[in-house]
């Protein structure tokens, strides 16, 4: 090589690197402007102070949802408990849709399960508790309670305004599409709306951040109970994966045979772990009510933490308000709207206090002494060794593998009608967003990117703040097919 060559190939490489440089600081300028939305949707918004030296700091979601959640139990005349006992009756309900592709009321129910009874129930509740304590499952319990009438709302404004799916056959809609209707009356050529575009690219970023976070949950619980190195676990997660989603509606018959056996499973090894330590029940749930108001924590400064991780983790668990479920709710095939608002109200109840509250207990039944200083999946697994031993580190694994493949199958669903309102109606679209999720899915096996879990949570806040822009607004639509639908109910009751 000559000098004049050498001098050349050099210049060519400076310009290389310089180019390297702009896009290092291309991404860390969005990093940073993604750090800052964040710290805007989840950070302490206000801060309250506490006696003892705490304080309570508020997010702007928790500020937005919890009285979103009252104002709805209220609009609702306490739903939650009044129609209790209607939900259950609801549930009984056929499983098949008429319409030709269509799903029934209780398949949308398992779809939405699908997504709730997953990593919220196990990561979630771990979280929950190593960071706030026993205490913070109460919180997650009332959060669970109010969340139930958001739920009812957004999936019957679902229902109402849902339309026919002229790819996969049934209906389709969400918040994009109810949020489209506020803003923009259909009529002439169709325009999108800004908001519910946002939303709709909001979900798709979420689903995207959540498949890489369940790629590293999965292959990391099979890393610590099998010692299997995560490049196999992730090819296998993949590629079955792979196997589902890029059918064209194998989806729902996967989940609809999925999730009431997983969910079976892991109650009745939790309810054996219960009635085993029956005795020391009084003494957990004493130590929750304590921890809950405060007793010990004010003193130590900690009953912020206390609330606001109960709340978080019962929010991001039970997604109510978040506009998710409503995306499986849109595509029952359902006599009344009503009934499926009431079918997603008993879904928040499945999942928080009947599962998460399963989790809480395996935790909480077990010696403080085995579980202090740990967190995470650690002190599950610790758990459930203390109460089964070996067994348990292995079910808690397998346990975690179902939750999260069910939980990734049924973010594909939502994504479907969200893709199209972007996109429009086109397979080459859905199938490039489901080929983009599975490299995320394998990214996340093999690598925790903080970065992209902080996209998920960006992504599901942003999803709550703008499907809330036309939830409340629509309530009262909500709350006239609930009278109506009490109405016929009343018709049918009388001799």
């Amino acid at each position: 090589m000559t000098l004049a060559q050498a001098r050349q190939a050099l210049g060519r490489l400076d310009e290389v690197l310089e180019k390297m440089n702009v896009l290092e600081a291309i991404g860390q300028a969005i990093v940073t402007a993604l750090h800052a939305v964040y710290r805007v949707l989840w950070g302490d918004l206000i801060t309250i102070p506490l006696p003892g030296g705490s304080s309570l700091g508020i997010s702007l979601l928790v500020l937005i949802l919890i009285p979103s959640g009252i104002y709805f139990t209220i609009r609702t005349r306490f739903l939650p408990f009044r129609l209790f006992p209607e939900m259950l009756r609801v549930a009984k309900g056929k499983r098949g849709g008429s319409e030709n592709g269509a799903i029934s009321g209780i398949q949308a129910l398992i779809v939405s399960t699908a997504t709730r009874v997953g990593m919220g129930n196990l990561v979630g509740v771990v979280a929950a508790i190593s960071a706030g304590g026993a205490g913070a499952i109460f919180w997650m319990w009332l959060i669970a309670l109010l969340g139930a009438a958001t739920a009812f709302a957004e999936a019957t404004l679902a229902q109402m305004f849902k339309e026919k799916d002229p790819l996969y056959g049934g209906f389709r809609g969400g918040p994009a599409y109810y949020i489209h209707h506020l803003f923009l009356k259909r009529g002439g050529k169709r325009k999108k709306s800004v908001i519910a575009a946002l939303f709709a690219l909001s979900g798709l970023i979420c689903w995207c951040g959540i498949s890489q976070v369940i790629g590293n949950s999965v292959s990391s619980a099979f890393e610590n109970a099998f010692q299997i190195p995560p490049l196999y676990t992730t090819l296998l997660l993949v590629a079955v994966a792979a196997a589902v989603v890029l059918r064209k509606n194998a989806t729902v018959k996967v989940l609809d045979v999925m999730v009431p056996v997983m969910a079976t499973l892991y109650l009745l090894l939790t309810v054996f772990v219960i009635v085993k330590n029956a005795a020391q029940l009084p003494a957990v749930f004493q130590r929750i009510f304590a921890e809950a108001f405060g007793l010990r924590q004010a003193v130590a400064g900690g009953f912020g933490a206390v609330i606001m991780n109960g709340a978080k983790r019962g929010l991001f668990s039970n997604e109510a308000g978040s506009g998710s479920a409503p995306c499986a709710a849109a595509a029952a095939d359902i006599s009344h709207p009503a009934k499926e608002g009431l079918l997603q109200a008993l879904g928040v109840f499945i999942d928080t206090i009947v599962i998460c509250s399963c989790t809480a207990m395996i935790m909480l039944l077990t010696p403080m002494e085995l579980t202090r200083g740990l967190e995470g999946m650690d002190l599950l697994q610790t758990a459930m060794q203390y109460h089964m031993g070996g067994f348990g580190v292995v079910f808690i694994a397998a346990v975690l593998w179902l939750f999260s493949f069910s939980t990734f199958i049924g973010i594909l669903f939502y994504a479907r009608p969200n893709i199209a309102y972007l996109f429009g109606d086109n397979w080459t679209s859905q199938t490039l967003y489901k080929i983009l999720a599975l490299v995320m899915l394998f990214m996340g096996g093999l690598a925790a990117y903080t970065f992209v879990w902080d996209l998920g949570d960006i992504g599901v806040g942003l999803m709550t703040v703008f499907n809330m822009i036309a939830l409340i607004p629509l309530a009262p639509r909500a709350v006239d097919s609930l009278k109506e639908y009490e109405k016929t109910l009343a018709g049918r009751a009388k001799p």
